[in-house]
């Protein structure tokens, strides 16, 4: 059995896998996770392996305790991947980048893959047919455009994200609604127009925490996967372990 930890630029995301089923997981504060950690051994006394793929600081105190109890990896340069890596900057390639990697040739190998994490930030990511990451983009988030516009102008309110279908704003609430979101879904549905004509059989996947609430709004075809990181991750280890 397998625990997985996602530490996000927000929240920690624990998992328990047996081989690659998902049994429980759970969304935690970066400071409850040892705690956290200590439960889900109780909870399943068959763990043995621990991966952890961070894009935030995890302390080496909250790492340290973690290894004492199971065999641990870390998504890093030295963990193997079953994918060739085309970045020209692979060491600055993100640990979560790498995991949805994994999982597209897990759920899809052998054909062209975008993947787009709708996260803090937004992530797109192509692996093609011959499994080759070649890389992507990275935009900002749906939150994070709300809370720009608050916070580097003297009058536009802080919102929370709302789905708003109309094109025309008829007031500065709505305004920002239609800027913010039929813009980023304009952006995610012309990136993959973009992939589409370049990459013949392209499949796009669509995830992260805010994946439900855009997949509604965009017109292009895409499978929306809620836990397509996790299983990464948890196919990085069953690799790695092997």
């Amino acid at each position: 059995m397998n625990l997985i930890i996602d530490a996000g630029n927000t929240t920690v995301k624990l998992a328990a896998f047996n081989q690659d089923r998902l049994l429980k997981q759970l969304q935690i504060a970066n400071e409850n996770l040892t705690q956290e950690v200590d439960k889900i051994l109780e909870m399943y006394p068959g763990i043995g392996h621990t991966i952890i793929a961070s894009v935030s600081c995890l302390s080496e105190d909250q790492i340290t305790a973690i290894s004492e109890k199971t065999e641990l990896y870390l998504v890093d340069q030295k963990l193997k991947i079953p994918f060739k890596n085309a970045y020209a900057s692979p060491e600055t390639l993100g640990a979560d980048r790498i995991a949805l990697a994994a999982a597209a040739v897990l759920h899809y190998g052998g054909t062209n893959s975008l993947v787009i994490d709708a996260g803090t930030c937004i992530t797109y990511d192509l692996i093609t047919d011959k499994e080759h990451y070649l890389g992507g983009a990275i935009s900002p988030g749906l939150n994070m455009r709300y809370r720009a516009l608050h916070d580097y102008t003297s009058r536009l309110p802080s919102l929370e994200a709302k789905d708003f279908p109309e094109l025309i704003g008829n007031t500065t609430e709505n305004s920002i609604h239609s800027g913010v979101v039929n813009g980023l879904c304009q952006e995610i549905d012309g990136v993959i127009g973009q992939y589409q004509s370049r990459y013949e059989h392209l499949t796009v996947i669509l995830t992260g925490g805010d994946a439900v609430f855009l997949s509604k709004r965009l017109k292009k075809a895409i499978f929306a996967r809620s836990n397509f990181l996790l299983e990464g991750l948890n196919f990085l280890l069953e690799y790695n372990k092997r």
